[in-house]
Protein backbone atom coordinates (compact mmCIF):
# COMPACT_ATOMS: atom_id res chain seq x y z
CA UNK A 1 0.00 0.00 0.00
CA UNK A 2 1.55 3.40 -0.82
CA UNK A 3 1.59 5.90 1.89
CA UNK A 4 1.09 9.10 0.04
CA UNK A 5 -2.03 10.87 -1.57
CA UNK A 6 -3.73 9.72 -5.07
CA UNK A 7 -0.22 9.87 -7.29
CA UNK A 8 1.31 7.33 -5.45
CA UNK A 9 4.64 8.59 -4.51
CA UNK A 10 6.64 8.55 -1.08
CA UNK A 11 6.98 12.47 -1.18
CA UNK A 12 3.55 14.15 -3.11
CA UNK A 13 5.40 17.59 -4.02
CA UNK A 14 8.49 15.83 -5.73
CA UNK A 15 7.10 16.45 -9.08
CA UNK A 16 6.15 19.91 -8.44
CA UNK A 17 10.12 20.60 -6.54
CA UNK A 18 11.60 19.16 -9.87
CA UNK A 19 9.46 20.85 -12.27
CA UNK A 20 10.76 24.11 -10.59
CA UNK A 21 14.13 22.84 -10.74
CA UNK A 22 13.79 21.95 -14.16
CA UNK A 23 12.27 25.51 -14.91
CA UNK A 24 14.96 27.36 -13.26
CA UNK A 25 17.63 25.49 -15.31
CA UNK A 26 16.17 25.95 -18.31
CA UNK A 27 15.77 30.20 -17.37
CA UNK A 28 19.57 30.08 -16.31
CA UNK A 29 20.41 28.11 -19.26
CA UNK A 30 18.89 30.51 -21.53
CA UNK A 31 20.28 33.41 -19.42
CA UNK A 32 24.21 31.70 -19.67
CA UNK A 33 23.18 31.75 -23.86
CA UNK A 34 22.80 35.24 -24.11
CA UNK A 35 25.48 36.30 -22.07
CA UNK A 36 27.45 34.44 -24.23
CA UNK A 37 26.75 36.03 -27.39
CA UNK A 38 27.32 39.10 -26.39
CA UNK A 39 30.71 38.67 -24.22
CA UNK A 40 31.39 36.77 -27.80
CA UNK A 41 31.14 40.27 -29.61
CA UNK A 42 34.36 41.84 -27.89
CA UNK A 43 36.55 38.38 -28.34
CA UNK A 44 38.81 37.70 -31.25
CA UNK A 45 36.72 36.43 -34.24
CA UNK A 46 39.76 37.02 -36.65
CA UNK A 47 43.13 35.90 -35.02
CA UNK A 48 45.36 37.80 -37.52
CA UNK A 49 49.13 37.34 -37.01
CA UNK A 50 49.81 40.82 -35.98
CA UNK A 51 48.18 42.64 -33.30
CA UNK A 52 46.91 44.76 -36.14
CA UNK A 53 45.28 42.43 -37.87
CA UNK A 54 43.14 40.95 -34.98
CA UNK A 55 39.60 41.82 -35.02
CA UNK A 56 36.68 41.72 -32.54
CA UNK A 57 32.97 40.74 -33.60
CA UNK A 58 32.37 44.23 -33.84
CA UNK A 59 34.96 45.11 -35.57
CA UNK A 60 35.35 42.61 -38.00
CA UNK A 61 31.73 43.88 -40.26
CA UNK A 62 33.60 47.25 -40.99
CA UNK A 63 36.88 46.16 -42.05
CA UNK A 64 36.05 43.06 -44.54
CA UNK A 65 34.06 45.39 -46.67
CA UNK A 66 37.37 46.16 -48.07
CA UNK A 67 37.96 42.95 -49.35
CA UNK A 68 34.77 43.00 -51.50
CA UNK A 69 32.46 40.43 -50.09
CA UNK A 70 29.01 43.12 -50.39
CA UNK A 71 26.23 43.10 -48.13
CA UNK A 72 27.14 39.99 -46.56
CA UNK A 73 29.56 41.20 -44.18
CA UNK A 74 25.99 42.08 -42.41
CA UNK A 75 25.88 38.52 -41.16
CA UNK A 76 28.54 39.85 -38.45
CA UNK A 77 26.26 42.75 -37.18
CA UNK A 78 23.60 39.94 -36.59
CA UNK A 79 24.36 38.49 -33.46
CA UNK A 80 23.68 41.68 -31.02
CA UNK A 81 20.58 42.03 -33.49
CA UNK A 82 19.55 38.50 -32.52
CA UNK A 83 20.66 38.81 -29.38
CA UNK A 84 18.27 42.24 -29.01
CA UNK A 85 15.24 40.27 -30.14
CA UNK A 86 15.59 37.28 -28.17
CA UNK A 87 16.20 38.78 -25.24
CA UNK A 88 12.85 41.24 -26.21
CA UNK A 89 10.71 37.87 -26.81
CA UNK A 90 11.99 36.48 -23.89
CA UNK A 91 10.46 38.68 -21.68
CA UNK A 92 7.20 38.70 -23.37
CA UNK A 93 6.76 35.34 -21.20
CA UNK A 94 8.09 36.64 -17.66
CA UNK A 95 5.57 38.66 -15.00
CA UNK A 96 5.06 42.50 -16.61
CA UNK A 97 6.96 44.09 -14.56
CA UNK A 98 10.27 46.75 -13.99
CA UNK A 99 12.47 44.12 -14.46
CA UNK A 100 10.65 42.86 -17.57
CA UNK A 101 11.01 46.81 -19.26
CA UNK A 102 14.72 46.68 -17.92
CA UNK A 103 15.67 44.05 -19.87
CA UNK A 104 13.75 45.15 -23.13
CA UNK A 105 15.64 48.24 -22.66
CA UNK A 106 18.52 46.27 -22.53
CA UNK A 107 17.91 44.49 -25.72
CA UNK A 108 17.20 47.86 -27.75
CA UNK A 109 20.63 48.91 -26.89
CA UNK A 110 22.69 45.81 -27.03
CA UNK A 111 20.96 45.96 -30.36
CA UNK A 112 22.55 49.19 -30.97
CA UNK A 113 26.26 47.68 -31.46
CA UNK A 114 25.11 46.99 -35.18
CA UNK A 115 24.61 50.65 -35.52
CA UNK A 116 26.48 52.26 -38.22
CA UNK A 117 29.12 54.37 -38.30
CA UNK A 118 27.73 58.02 -38.42
CA UNK A 119 30.66 58.57 -41.08
CA UNK A 120 29.36 55.82 -43.18
CA UNK A 121 25.56 57.03 -43.51
CA UNK A 122 27.01 60.21 -44.57
CA UNK A 123 29.27 59.45 -46.84
CA UNK A 124 28.42 56.04 -47.96
CA UNK A 125 24.99 54.26 -50.12
CA UNK A 126 21.86 53.45 -48.26
CA UNK A 127 23.05 49.81 -48.96
CA UNK A 128 25.98 49.79 -47.17
CA UNK A 129 23.81 50.55 -43.42
CA UNK A 130 20.08 50.82 -44.22
CA UNK A 131 19.31 47.20 -43.44
CA UNK A 132 20.80 47.49 -39.91
CA UNK A 133 19.04 50.84 -39.27
CA UNK A 134 15.71 48.46 -39.90
CA UNK A 135 16.58 45.78 -37.76
CA UNK A 136 17.61 48.19 -35.41
CA UNK A 137 14.41 49.45 -35.43
CA UNK A 138 12.96 45.94 -35.70
CA UNK A 139 14.47 45.04 -31.93
CA UNK A 140 12.97 48.13 -30.89
CA UNK A 141 9.47 47.42 -32.23
CA UNK A 142 9.79 44.02 -30.91
CA UNK A 143 10.79 44.79 -27.12
CA UNK A 144 8.16 47.45 -27.28
CA UNK A 145 5.16 44.89 -28.13
CA UNK A 146 6.66 42.09 -25.87
CA UNK A 147 3.92 42.57 -23.03
CA UNK A 148 1.15 41.85 -25.92
CA UNK A 149 3.39 38.91 -27.49
CA UNK A 150 2.75 37.08 -24.48
CA UNK A 151 -0.54 36.29 -25.58
CA UNK A 152 1.31 33.67 -27.55
CA UNK A 153 4.24 31.80 -26.00
CA UNK A 154 4.77 29.38 -28.98
CA UNK A 155 5.08 31.94 -31.29
CA UNK A 156 7.57 33.22 -28.78
CA UNK A 157 9.57 30.52 -28.48
CA UNK A 158 9.51 29.17 -31.95
CA UNK A 159 10.90 32.86 -32.97
CA UNK A 160 13.46 32.55 -30.57
CA UNK A 161 14.75 29.25 -31.43
CA UNK A 162 14.77 30.75 -35.28
CA UNK A 163 17.02 33.53 -34.39
CA UNK A 164 18.99 30.82 -32.34
CA UNK A 165 19.67 29.11 -35.57
CA UNK A 166 20.47 32.22 -37.54
CA UNK A 167 22.40 33.78 -34.99
CA UNK A 168 24.76 31.15 -34.58
CA UNK A 169 25.00 29.42 -37.97
CA UNK A 170 25.00 32.39 -40.45
CA UNK A 171 27.82 34.63 -39.02
CA UNK A 172 30.16 31.43 -38.61
CA UNK A 173 29.45 30.34 -42.23
CA UNK A 174 30.25 34.04 -43.30
CA UNK A 175 33.06 33.87 -41.62
CA UNK A 176 34.45 30.36 -43.10
CA UNK A 177 34.04 32.18 -46.33
CA UNK A 178 36.07 35.60 -45.25
CA UNK A 179 38.79 33.30 -43.78
CA UNK A 180 40.40 32.09 -47.07
CA UNK A 181 40.33 35.68 -48.70
CA UNK A 182 41.96 36.93 -45.40
CA UNK A 183 44.28 34.37 -45.35
CA UNK A 184 45.44 34.96 -48.93
CA UNK A 185 45.83 38.87 -48.43
CA UNK A 186 48.45 38.33 -45.54
CA UNK A 187 49.74 35.04 -47.05
CA UNK A 188 49.45 33.50 -43.96
CA UNK A 189 47.08 30.84 -42.37
CA UNK A 190 44.60 32.44 -40.77
CA UNK A 191 42.49 30.17 -37.39
CA UNK A 192 38.96 30.46 -36.01
CA UNK A 193 38.51 33.22 -33.27
CA UNK A 194 37.08 32.29 -29.48
CA UNK A 195 34.64 34.54 -30.77
CA UNK A 196 33.13 32.61 -33.13
CA UNK A 197 32.97 29.73 -31.31
CA UNK A 198 31.34 31.30 -28.09
CA UNK A 199 28.47 32.68 -30.36
CA UNK A 200 27.55 29.99 -32.00
CA UNK A 201 27.67 28.06 -29.25
CA UNK A 202 25.63 31.13 -27.01
CA UNK A 203 23.10 31.27 -29.99
CA UNK A 204 22.77 27.04 -29.97
CA UNK A 205 22.13 26.98 -26.32
CA UNK A 206 19.28 29.62 -26.68
CA UNK A 207 17.57 28.05 -29.97
CA UNK A 208 17.79 24.30 -28.28
CA UNK A 209 16.42 25.74 -24.49
CA UNK A 210 13.69 27.46 -27.04
CA UNK A 211 13.08 24.29 -28.87
CA UNK A 212 12.33 22.34 -25.14
CA UNK A 213 9.65 25.14 -24.18
CA UNK A 214 8.07 24.71 -27.15
CA UNK A 215 7.98 20.68 -26.86
CA UNK A 216 6.85 21.23 -23.28
CA UNK A 217 3.97 23.85 -24.51
CA UNK A 218 2.79 21.61 -27.11
CA UNK A 219 2.85 19.26 -24.92
CA UNK A 220 0.48 20.59 -22.16
CA UNK A 221 -2.09 21.56 -24.47
CA UNK A 222 -2.25 17.72 -25.37
CA UNK A 223 -2.64 16.84 -21.67
CA UNK A 224 -5.35 19.93 -21.32
CA UNK A 225 -7.74 18.27 -24.37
Amino acid sequence: MQPCGHSGKLFPHEDLRLTILDLRLRREGMLLGLTAVLVAYFLVWLPGPAVGLRFLGFEIGEWIKFLGVGMARNYFYLPPITLGLMLALWTAVWPTNWKAWLARGTAVAVSLLAFPAVEAVLSEPPSEWLLRLALIGLVTVVAAAAHWLGRWPHLVWILIALLGLAGGLLPGWEYGVVRPLVAQVVAQPIGIGIGVWLNGAGHLLAAALAMIETSSLFRLRRTKK
